[in-house]
């Protein structure tokens, strides 16, 4: 890849602009009617028990709040309403009374949604309990920086097709960023992708909320384990596929989680999270299989799905950014 001259650059964009029209403008890919779950499949579709390990988790916020009349759950990049439906389905009776159940998304409000669900396109101010974002982050459009052949890092741009090249050298804010929780070395071809997009949509999501725990959970690195070519990739249909911003395909990449942290934030795995919510994937008794044969396939079943939502090498290894607000760390 090389650069261009300064009037080709004109023909061409930064990845984050291509991405933001690709997946939320009329059209993209997150307004289309079939809904994310038809070509990727997150925590929330694997198993059931996602949801009512996030259940358990506003319960323990709730208690931390001191039961407060109204106690609020946001689902933000909600899709088509899994997870709030989920988490609202599988509380006690008495603090499913008080909860208002908010679901954050752009696209339409799916038909036969639970009436108790609102539907909005942007978080409520001033809320009291848990604000949970599954794979949001992720799919917030960033900038792509790329070393070229005399050590300069610059931005990479992109037309409609997928078809890439090298714009101008990182600077700003950017590079600030970049140097601070991405260095990247001067070796030609490595990439990186600029994560202050990121930062500042998660700070301004945390800030609706006035009193609880606020939790990004997505695919993740850390500084200690930044990938040397960055992780942008495209999926369709359940298929990983190559990044074109046309609206054809999601458009994602993994996030730095611990850049986006705040004060008081920290980053767990899923498996530590989930464990700490009860999820622990063990085996039934055999002897429940003689006592009650239906109740142990049941409990096999799901020990199948906790293993699943917790293993190495797979959704287990996702990053839950905990940011507590004015309450104890619930974990």
């Amino acid at each position: 890849m090389t650069a261009g001259t300064r009037d080709e650059w004109q023909e061409w964009r930064g990845w984050r602009a291509a991405a933001q029209d690709a997946l939320y403008a009329p059209g993209g890919f997150y307004r289309r009617a079939e809904g994310p779950a038809e070509h990727f499949r997150t925590s929330v579709h694997a198993s059931p028990l996602f949801a009512q390990a996030v259940a358990r988790l506003l319960c323990r916020v709730d208690e931390a709040l001191g039961r407060p009349a109204v106690l609020d759950f946001v689902d933000m990049a909600a899709g088509r309403g899994e997870l709030a439906g989920g988490v609202l389905a599988a509380l006690p009776a008495d603090v499913a009374a008080r909860t208002r159940v908010c679901a954050v998304e752009i696209a339409e409000r799916p038909a036969g949604l639970d009436h108790r669900i609102e539907w909005l396109a942007e978080p409520p101010r001033g809320t009291t309990g848990l604000l949970f974002a599954n794979e949001w982050l992720d799919n917030v459009p960033v900038e792509v920086a790329e070393v070229d052949a005399s050590g300069v890092a610059r931005l990479v741009l992109v037309r409609e097709d997928g078809t890439e090249r090298l714009g101008e050298p990182v600077d700003g804010d950017p590079a600030r960023w970049l140097e601070q929780w991405w260095p990247l070395p001067g070796g030609e071809g490595l990439r990186a992708e600029i994560g202050l997009s990121r930062d500042e949509a998660w700070a301004t999501a945390v800030a609706t909320l006035r009193r609880g725990l606020a939790v990004a959970v997505d695919y993740a690195h850390t500084a200690d384990t930044r990938p040397p070519f960055g992780t942008l990739t495209g999926f369709r249909e359940g298929r990983e596929t190559t990044p074109v911003p046309d609206g054809s395909c999601d458009l994602t990449a993994h996030v730095a989680l611990d850049a986006c942290a705040l004060p008081g934030g920290r980053v767990l795995t899923q498996r530590e999270a989930l464990r700490a919510l009860g999820v622990t994937g063990g085996r039934p008794p055999l002897t429940l299989a003689s006592t009650d044969p239906a109740a142990y396939v049941r409990a096999l079943a799901s020990a199948g799905e906790a293993t699943e939502l917790t293993a190495t090498g797979g959704l287990g290894d996702f990053g839950w950014l905990v940011q507590p607000l004015g309450v104890e760390d619930p974990f």
